[in-house]
């Protein structure tokens, strides 16, 4: 099985611990969240993973060579002259994936999820890509309806919407950052370099299925800012990493 992770970020939101390296190296107990992640997805049987990387990209690829690739198949999708944002990411790597679903996840998410189990949650649907969320309170959410298939989003914050597709009956979700993706994702891509993957899932929900995995009893983290960093060094002896 392939996998993904993004690992390209500037980190603005873990400053200062980003000043000097890229997200994916700030540590938990020790460990970089970039290792975490690929201990992660080898435990439950991904042997090929791909990372994108722009923010002091050489100290990623130092660790990887360090660590020998953790034993397994190792590439880089190389983001050093323009940062693709999550869709364009994918796009420059899909190369990479060949013709059976893949798993794509965020370095800086902390979580139990079997990831396992969720990939064949995916092969067992007919959904084009399958979304881990959660509820939990954020500024945007992703709309489904009572099938828990992609319908829209939107922000709160700012009130803005987008629709796919009507539904009469429909509930909020946030989106976790781990995905399943069926290659077909490609098709809908836009001809430009930098854009979002949601935007993307919100053009495929038009005719194809997009299906929500949700997961409100296992652990998840955002560590993406500096108060978090204490509370995932609690949670990371919880999460098996090996």
């Amino acid at each position: 099985m392939k996998a993904m992770i993004f690992a390209a970020g500037l980190g603005t939101r873990l400053r200062p611990h980003t000043n000097d390296k890229p997200k994916a190296m700030v540590t938990i107990n020790g460990m970089p969240l970039l290792e975490i992640a690929i201990r992660r997805l080898k435990k439950f049987g991904f042997r090929q993973i791909v990372i994108n990387v722009h923010h002091f990209a050489h100290l990623i690829e130092d660790f990887i060579d360090a660590n020998d690739a953790f034993g397994i198949d190792i590439i880089i999708s190389d983001e050093r002259e323009l940062l693709l944002e999550t869709g364009g990411g994918l796009k420059k790597a899909a190369p990479f994936f060949g013709n059976a679903p893949f798993l794509v996840c965020n370095t800086d998410i902390l979580n139990d999820l079997d990831l396992k189990a969720f990939y064949e949650f995916h092969q067992q649907s007919n959904a084009i890509a399958t979304l881990a969320v959660r509820n939990r309170n954020t500024s945007r959410y992703l709309i489904f309806n009572q099938k828990k298939q992609l319908v829209g989003w939107r922000n709160v914050k700012t009130e803005e919407e987008k629709w796919s597709r009507s539904a009469k009956i429909y509930e909020d979700w946030a989106f976790s950052g781990i995905q399943v993706i069926d290659p077909k994702i490609f098709t809908f891509m836009p001809d430009k370099a930098v854009f979002s993957i949601i935007d993307v899932y919100l053009e495929a929900a038009r005719t194809e299925i997009i299906q929500a995995f949700p997961h409100n009893y296992s652990i998840w983290l955002d560590v993406g800012k500096p108060h978090a960093l204490e509370e995932a060094d609690q949670i990371l002896p919880k999460i098996e990493i090996d």
